[in-house]
């Protein structure tokens, strides 16, 4: 994003991205606590906003690591803490803020039907593999191709299980959960995504989010 302020932190409306995304499943029905795993200077930030913008589940806010995968240990052992082994839990991006009731139910049942769930989107464009800025190879099948998103569930005694094999056995810095879950052996199961699931990442996300939201608040008007 080129900001000095990190990407979650910026103010959409009035609130910070992340508060955007926690407000999602703060009003779905089946999501019971919501930990939050956040750079260490910010956890009392995080902590405030239960409060401040009426989060009632926001239970945790734990500090992050160096990287994506360390934090989401630290989340998955603070949660090992609290909740019963067979419970679900949904490792989602902070910064995925319209991620709809609709993907979180779906996320859960086929979790509950399978044993986990990523959410994922079919891909329609023709892809190129390149490590230098020029190809002469190109991925066919595209239907067999499949852009993942978050959320992505796992029963927590199965999701910490998965994070202790990879720090035992010098799994480091997987690109992200699924991944870690296919390294380790587990065959992962698809979820509903969605295009407007998108992941804040550049200056442009940013400005589809907050179009998004537009359209999403403009009132319904029937013929």
């Amino acid at each position: 994003m080129e900001l000095e302020t990190p990407k979650q932190f910026l103010h959409v409306r009035g609130k910070p991205v992340l508060v955007h995304t926690l407000e999602r499943f703060q009003r779905h029905p089946e999501i019971d606590a919501i930990c939050v795993v956040t750079l260490p200077e910010r956890v009392e930030s995080v902590r405030g906003y239960g409060s401040s913008f009426g989060l009632s589940k926001l239970r945790w806010v734990v500090p992050g690591g160096a990287t994506g995968q360390e934090s989401i240990r630290n989340g998955v052992r603070e949660l090992a803490r609290h909740l019963d082994p067979e419970d679900l839990v949904l490792v989602h991006d902070g910064v995925r803020p319209m991620v709809s009731a609709e993907i979180i139910s779906d996320n859960i049942a086929t979790c509950r039907r399978h044993g986990n769930a990523i959410a994922v989107l079919p891909s329609f464009d023709a892809m190129c593999r390149s490590a230098d800025g020029v190809s002469s190879d190109t991925l066919e099948r595209r239907d067999e191709l499949w852009r993942t998103q978050t959320p992505q569930a796992l029963p927590l005694k199965a999701l910490a299980w998965a994070h202790d094999q990879a720090e035992a056995n010098g799994l480091a810095n997987v690109v992200a959960t699924f991944a870690l879950w296919i390294a380790l052996g587990i065959t992962v199961h698809f979820s509903k995504g969605s295009e407007t699931n998108l992941k804040i990442t550049t200056q442009a996300d940013l400005a589809i989010f907050r179009a998004l939201l537009s359209v999403e608040e403009r009132p319904v008007i029937e013929d």
